[in-house]
């Protein structure tokens, strides 16, 4: 098979198959030109399924950029839940006092501060939406890459081969694309596993996202719409095992003594997953017609619960762009990819800096740096405006994103 297509996205995954969606919705591309390719289908839970294990925080610019795309509407009202407050506290500082840091959408004049969405169901939204849209999926490996000035091919593992004036790899932080198109990857480690699961807490979260800098790794606590909490709990890996092996209850009491007890006694109510943290960027976002998005090309710590965020605004920013030549017959050429790596690997690095430095910040124990970090943290809170300012760029509301998310 070789079929002439104008975009051919490798990864079924939230990112693959938004961009997907949003290329038909813009009338960047008409059904049946896009197709995704992914060597396995994510995994999709029944309805009545207990939340995923893992679950991401959206900003206000990911749930318009999701609406345009259809998947907003579509996802179960139980499966996304408004928070309204933020509170951020070091663990030499008090929760609600000096060392901690509040933000509440109230002040904002906003309606909430984002969402807590269940992983699974938004997968299964964002790959529907695209089906409906008209984007074909075909369950195939990668075999091999080439591209020109042209066009580009993607041969697959079953000898199939699909032609393309664009290739966009959204295959994840081990991207095989990436690695066909010889684009090297730099960053590091941090040592650390990230611990997740969901869990019943003694006093109520009062919508509001809970995160604790411990010298090990943040714990946060995000609010779910049954008045449990998912918790993320990064922490040293010889740490995070040891935890993995406790029984419930012995877990339970670890998690609240780390959370100082700000919500109580906890109770688990599911399995605990782990996966590694590590900090990754690719060294370039193109090549001849072809490009990278979301953890293809940027992999950052999970502190502030940004990954997805910065993803969703990749494929914003990528449909911008195109935009500007799409209609003009010039789809996928150099000079339109090379204005998005420009715009995006500028912010996702500034980003991931951003975050790299409060981790490393957070997790030094010299007293020291405890008492800045407390300093830092109460002096924040009494200036409005800067607090103003960090919330707003966390909601996607501030920065460098494109037009048509701010009209919406």
């Amino acid at each position: 098979m070789n079929r002439d297509l104008d975009v051919v996205i490798v990864g079924a995954g939230v990112i693959g198959a938004v961009m997907a969606a949003l290329l038909v919705a813009r009338r960047l591309s008409a059904p049946g030109r896009v197709v995704i390719v992914c060597d396995r289908l994510p995994a999709i839970a029944p309805p009545d399924a207990d939340w995923d294990v893992r679950v991401f925080a959206l900003s206000r610019a990911s749930e318009r950029l999701l609406r345009m795309c259809g998947v907003w509407e579509a996802l179960p009202a139980a499966r996304r839940f408004a928070y309204e407050r933020m509170r951020v506290w070091d663990a030499s500082g008090d929760p609600e006092g000096a060392g901690s840091l509040e933000f509440d959408c109230a002040r904002l004049g906003e309606p909430n501060l984002g969402f807590i969405v269940d992983g699974r169901a938004l997968q299964r939204e964002c790959l529907q939406a695209a089906r409906a849209a008209g984007v074909a999926v075909i369950e195939a490996g990668i075999a091999a890459v080439a591209g020109n000035d042209a066009d580009v091919s993607l041969r697959m593992t079953d000898g199939r081969e699909l032609r393309s004036k664009l290739l966009i790899a959204a295959d994840g932080p081990d991207s095989k694309i990436r690695d066909l198109l010889g684009i090297e990857t730099a960053g590091h480690p941090y040592g650390q596993d990230a611990l997740a699961a969901h869990v019943r807490t003694g006093k109520p979260h009062r919508n509001t996202a809970w995160q604790r800098f411990l010298s090990g790794g943040p714990l946060a606590f995000l609010p779910l719409p049954d008045g449990r909490s998912s918790i993320v709990w990064s922490a040293p890996s010889r740490e995070a095992a040891r935890l993995r092996s406790l029984d419930p209850q012995a877990f339970g009491t670890a998690l609240a003594a780390a959370s100082g007890g700000v919500l109580g006694d906890c109770e688990l109510t599911t399995a605990i997953a782990s996966f590694p943290l590590k900090l990754r960027y690719a060294a370039e976002y193109v090549r001849p017609r072809a490009v990278l998005l979301g953890d293809a090309a940027h992999v950052v710590h999970p502190l502030a619960g940004q990954g997805l965020n910065l993803g969703l605004l990749d494929c914003a920013a990528l449909a911008d762009v195109l935009g500007d030549g799409a209609g003009a017959g010039h789809y996928g050429e150099h000079t339109l990819l090379r204005r998005y790596e420009r715009w995006r690997r500028s912010e996702n690095l500034l980003a991931a800096a951003a975050l790299d430095g409060l981790e490393r910040l957070f997790s030094n124990t010299d007293p020291v740096s405890a008492g800045l970090r407390v300093a830092a943290l109460t002096g924040v809170g009494k200036l409005p405006f800067i607090k103003r300012e960090f919330a707003l760029r966390a909601l996607g509301l501030r920065g460098d994103i494109p037009a048509f998310l701010k009209a919406v």
